[in-house]
Formats: structure tokens, C-alpha cells, sequence
């Protein structure tokens, strides 16, 4: 295993928003982009955390990535919304759409967004948690366009990418329910960050360049590529292929196939239904309602090994409660990459080390 480094949460976000903001963002967005990422370490998901900076800065070297981009509108008909991200950093534009649509669901009761071409949209739990903060039930069908990574039910080969599915239902007095998955067994970042760390990977996970089984990491991060495999079999490929149709297509994107030409990008499309319960006239309902079946759900006695049943979206908030306190673990091969991402647009490595480290 590679040597780990522990970085408080404020210190390591003002090293990430130096280097974003020295690739040309304006201080708003790199602040942005900085703490959306490391808020994703702090839930737990370094996969869409700050290792994710040198993909961003290759991108906006590249020409892959548009740097202070906003959202544009292409269509509206009040209730639905057909937007356009034009390549913009993802935790910008995911921000700016469900604002447009979290205002819409509280005019008309319901708002239909189509969010295409944007850039790396993160960790899709961000914006289910913006729903939830104007008190709105969201649902989110995301497809990926990249190199595909995940292979169909029972193919030998990827087609898929990991399309992640979101879920966001308030919690009056409570914090929400908060579903979060990849369509594949794990996500692709977690790849990565198993490569970096020289970790091997759960059997039943990968497949390698020629379709066998393998557990090395490598096989999702350097030539030759094999594939995630999707979670639950069908299920999991199914669902991911809705999301493609769903997240993609009808969202006003491309599907997958599309992507021929070679630029090291992260697009997403997202289709997300938001809802006001309280304008369905179903708010009293459902908070009773939920309460009742959560407490029952929990209540089933524990496995060998297992502390309690948790609902979805509390791991995420524990593992953030103690980092905030520990610190933020990073690997040291992606901190090297961190720091090598900050060298190509003008940050030195002195100034990246200082202000990571407060």
C-alpha cells in the first residue's frame, strides 16, 4: 500500500480552489468546485473527490472543460425545462439547474429538467441534497460520456458507463432519505483510487481486456481497458440503461456511443423529476408515513457484524461527522497527481503543500 496523507477539510479545499482558479475559473467558481469536492471526501466518496483534479485540469487544457460556463435554457414550458450545461464544471451547472428547477416545482407543483452536456456533474447526492433543502422529493437518471467502462449482462466488453441513479425525500425534524449508486458494482473512481493505493479489488467486481475475471484495478485505468461489471446482474444493467436513454437522450444529450473523439472528458446528462409535496397535498402523509416504515425498516435485528440497519444517505453523514474531526485521507500517488495538476497551470508544488496544510 502507497503512504497516506491526512489534510483538514478548509486547508485542503483553498489548495484545490489555488489550482482551479490558476486553470482560469473566477474565484466564485473555484471556490465552488473546491468545496463540492471536498465535500465528497468528507461523505466518505473519494472516488468524486479531489482526485478528481488533474481529469479537470487535463480537460481544460485539452479544450474538454469550459471554464466559468453557465447553464443555458433552451426550452421552457414552465413545468419543464430543458437545459444546457455547454461543457461547464458540473458542480456549477448541477447548482444553477436545480435552482431553475427547484423554483419551478415550487410555482407548479412539479418541474421536469433535462440538464445535457454538462461537464463532471460529482457526486449526483449534492443535488438530490439541494431538492431537499426547498423541501422537495427529487428523483435523477445520469448518463456518462466517456470512454464506456461498464459492460452490459452478460457481455465480455464495456458499452455502459457507471450512470448513477439518485433519490432525495425530506425529512421534516429529521435528515432526508438519500439514495446514491452507480449503476455499476462500484463506481469508476473507486478504481482508480484503489490503483493508486495498490489495493486489489473485490472478486465479482471487473472484467479484464479479454473478459475474464480479475480483481487488479488497472483494468479500468490504463491500456487495456476491461470493464466494471453492473450491480445486482440485469438489474443493475437495466437500470443503467434507462438512465442512458433517460439521462441522455431524453434529457436532450448523446448516449454513450457518441463519444469518438478521444478528448480526456467527463460529460454528463441528467434527468431529474422534482416534486413539492406539499402542493401534491400529500406532505402530512408522507412524513408520517416515513417515519412509521423507517423506524420499522431499522428495527430488524442486526447480522453478525453489523453495528445497526441504517438508512440510505447515514454512512455518508457519520463518515463526514468523523473526518471533519480526523481529517481527510489522501493517497500519496494521487496527492502527487493533485500537486502535478497544480505545476501545469502555474501553481508550485511549495505553494500547493502550504496551503493544504494550513
Amino acid at each position: 500500500m502507497t503512504e497516506t496523507f491526512t489534510f483538514r477539510a478548509d486547508a485542503l479545499a483553498a489548495a484545490v480552489r489555488a489550482i482551479v482558479a490558476a486553470a482560469g475559473s473566477h474565484d466564485g467558481e473555484a471556490a465552488q468546485v473546491a468545496a463540492n469536492l471536498v465535500e465528497a471526501n468528507l461523505r466518505g466518496h473519494d472516488s468524486h473527490g479531489v482526485g478528481m483534479v488533474p481529469r479537470y485540469i487535463d480537460a481544460v487544457l485539452e479544450g474538454g472543460l469550459a471554464v466559468n460556463a453557465h447553464v443555458a435554457v433552451r426550452q421552457d414550458s414552465g413545468a419543464l425545462l430543458t437545459l444546457d450545461g455547454r461543457q461547464g464544471y458540473g458542480q456549477v451547472i448541477g447548482q444553477e439547474a436545480m435552482e431553475l428547477g427547484a423554483s419551478r416545482a415550487k410555482a407548479h407543483g412539479v418541474c421536469v429538467v433535462g440538464l445535457a452536456h454538462s461537464h463532471h456533474l460529482g457526486r449526483i447526492g449534492q443535488w438530490a441534497e439541494q431538492c431537499v433543502e426547498h423541501g422537495l422529493v427529487s428523483i435523477h437518471f445520469v448518463n456518462v460520456l466517456s470512454r464506456p467502462i461498464v459492460a452490459p449482462f452478460g457481455g465480455r466488453d464495456a458499452r455502459l458507463g457507471t450512470n448513477p441513479f439518485c433519490v432525495g425525500i425530506p425529512r421534516p425534524g429529521g435528515e432526508p432519505i438519500l439514495l446514491d449508486f452507480a449503476t455499476s458494482k462500484i463506481a469508476q473512481g473507486k478504481t482508480r483510487v484503489a490503483y493508486n493505493k495498490g489495493l486489489a479489488i473485490e472478486p465479482g467486481t471487473l472484467i479484464d481486456d479479454h473478459g475474464e475475471p480479475t480483481t487488479n484495478p488497472r483494468y479500468t485505468v490504463v491500456e487495456p481497458i476491461g470493464a466494471l461489471l453492473p450491480f445486482g446482474e440485469h438489474k443493475g444493467a437495466g437500470l443503467a440503461l434507462i438512465c442512458e436513454l433517460l439521462g441522455g437522450a431524453l434529457a436532450g444529450g448523446a448516449t454513450g456511443r457518441a463519444v469518438s473523439d478521444g478528448r480526456r472528458r467527463v460529460l454528463n446528462s441528467m434527468f431529474s423529476i422534482l416534486v413539492d409535496p406539499d402542493r401534491l397535498g400529500t406532505a402530512a402523509n408522507l412524513a408520517e408515513e416515513l417515519e412509521g416504515f423507517v423506524a420499522y425498516a431499522t428495527a430488524s435485528p442486526p447480522q453478525p457484524g453489523v453495528g445497526r440497519v441504517r438508512t440510505p444517505g447515514e454512512p455518508e453523514r457519520e463518515t463526514k461527522a468523523r473526518r471533519l474531526v480526523d481529517g481527510i485521507p489522501v493517497d500519496s500517488v494521487t496527492w502527487s497527481e493533485i500537486v502535478g495538476a497544480g505545476a501545469k497551470v502555474g501553481v508550485a508544488a511549495a505553494r500547493v503543500e502550504a496551503l493544504a496544510r494550513g
